[in-house]
């Protein structure tokens, strides 16, 4: 059963969401820049403790961070585009007609 809104309704609930989304960009940048600033931290301490520059910036430990903290943005996307960015209708329609014309379904 569809919903009818009226235009204040539609208006907060597109209100809402672009904040949604403002807050989700905000703290990928966040995300990344304090990620490149305690990385190019631990990349110097390892120097100091007599890593080389490649062996420092190699170093797994220096980036757990990213994917910790990363998991976290990926349920926020999640959260504010919905599990359904990933896989549309448009996505949908691209993959029926690319099976279409794929040589391996025709006879």
């Amino acid at each position: 059963m569809e919903q009818k809104f009226t235009q204040e309704q539609k208006y907060v609930l597109a209100r809402k969401r672009v904040e949604r989304i403002s807050k989700f960009y905000k703290h990928l940048a966040i995300y990344v820049i304090v990620n490149l600033f305690l990385s190019a931290i631990f990349i110097a301490g390892d120097m100091n403790d007599g890593y080389t520059f490649k062996e420092a910036v190699t170093d797994y430990h220096n980036y757990k961070i990213w994917m910790y903290w990363g998991i976290g943005i990926v349920f926020q996307a999640l959260n504010t585009f919905g599990i359904n960015f990933i896989f549309n209708k448009d996505w949908e329609e691209r993959k029926v007609k690319e099976y279409m014309n794929d040589d391996k379904y025709r006879k």
